[in-house]
């Protein structure tokens, strides 16, 4: 793992036949990410990322705080 200013390169990981991806078990720790966890895939056409889903709730509570019913 190589860290730098708060970023990361945790290496390279292969896609199997099912098309799974192993985390790295650094990048497990890092983020705290453990076996049951679920996260949320999102791209566009440069690229892909992982978020915790409660991260990715947090965003979406804080955009819609200011809206009421």
């Amino acid at each position: 793992m190589q860290e730098q200013n708060g970023k990361y390169i945790f290496g390279v990981v292969k896609v199997g036949d099912k098309g799974q991806v192993v985390i790295p078990k650094d990048a497990r720790k890092v983020y705290g990410i453990q076996p049951g966890d679920t996260l949320m895939l999102l791209g566009d056409q440069n690229g892909m990322a992982l978020l915790r889903t409660e991260i990715f709730q947090g965003i979406i509570d804080q955009a819609m705080g200011g809206l009421t019913k």
